[in-house]
């Protein structure tokens, strides 16, 4: 597979397969991979049902790419970094982070929520993305140089609080605190991989977004009966997302592509396939979104 995007969103969720000869327990796994046009890729959303969340399934599919994956924290991802380190570079989410922090603050209910270890750390990221936010919008150029002079001096000051606590074994390690606190200085070197390239985001809300369609999803239909359909599922969720994502109305785009294969039944696919996609200056007004002007 040719990748083009500059960077990769990757994600993955949990779901309920019914005949997938395990204990009714297991867990099925769908991924996503998302590119945007910042990343000089169209917007495309590829949705992969695997049996589980063993880092095979993500070795296959980035074999061939060379470039940055934005993940949360989970070890599969650092482990295809360290097979490939002259090709992959993984980028830490500084949302999942920031959020074992902020649920912390809102279990103290109507307590106070300063004092704490939790309220403090959750201030101080809000604070990073803050100065990191002033160059929205802007030039690569600007947003590395506020990154620099700005962004850097925050988490430095952010590590060099956090780690001393961690480091004196004052927390009870079953404590939520504690397993936060770890979470932070465990992920440091892929936290801090945003502050040396302006096209990484500081954290992997696009996939958590492009997942979050599935979830809804499966909230509905709870449970899907087969690996055939698990898998028609993902292909149908890459097409649907990947066409909303480009401005398009999924039944029309669905119907339109459905009806010029029956036309090109005799052609060779390569012939055709690119007017198809849905990026495609090609296709039919009918197909797209009215612009609200």
């Amino acid at each position: 597979m040719e990748f083009a995007s500059k960077l990769i969103h990757c994600d993955e969720t949990p779901f309920k397969l019914v005949n997938d000869g395990r204990s009714p327990n297991s867990k099925n796994y769908m991924w996503v991979y998302h590119s945007l046009p910042k990343y000089d890729a169209p917007p495309i959303f590829i949705y992969e049902y695997q049996l589980t969340r063993k880092a095979d399934h993500p070795r296959e599919f980035l074999k061939d790419y060379k470039g940055i994956l934005m993940t949360d924290g989970y070890q599969v991802y650092h482990t295809l970094e360290k097979e490939c380190p002259d090709t992959l570079n993984v980028s830490g989410c500084w949302s999942h982070c920031k959020r074992r922090f902020a649920n912390l603050v809102k279990s103290v209910g109507t307590k106070s929520k300063t004092g704490t270890i939790a309220a403090e750390a959750n201030e101080r990221i809000a604070a990073i993305y803050h100065v990191d936010n002033m160059t929205k919008g802007k030039s690569d150029e600007e947003i590395l140089n506020n990154r620099k002079a700005s962004v850097k001096p925050l988490v430095d000051s952010f590590f060099a609080w956090i780690k001393p606590i961690y480091e004196s074994g004052g927390l009870d390690k079953s404590s939520e605190t504690y397993k936060a606190v770890q979470y932070a200085v465990n992920q440091e070197s892929y936290l801090r991989k945003f502050l040396n390239n302006a096209i990484i985001p500081l954290d992997n809300n696009d996939a958590e977004q492009s997942i979050k369609a599935f979830c809804v999803g499966k909230h509905s239909w709870h449970i899907i009966d087969s690996k055939n359909g698990a898998e028609a599922s993902a292909i149908l969720y890459s097409i649907a997302e990947t066409a909303k994502a480009n401005g398009l109305k999924p039944y029309e785009y669905f119907k339109y592509v459905l009806e010029e294969i029956l036309k090109h039944q005799d052609d060779a696919l390569e012939t055709y396939i690119k007017d198809l996609l849905p990026w495609s200056t090609a296709l039919p007004d009918s197909c797209r979104k009215q612009i609200n002007k």
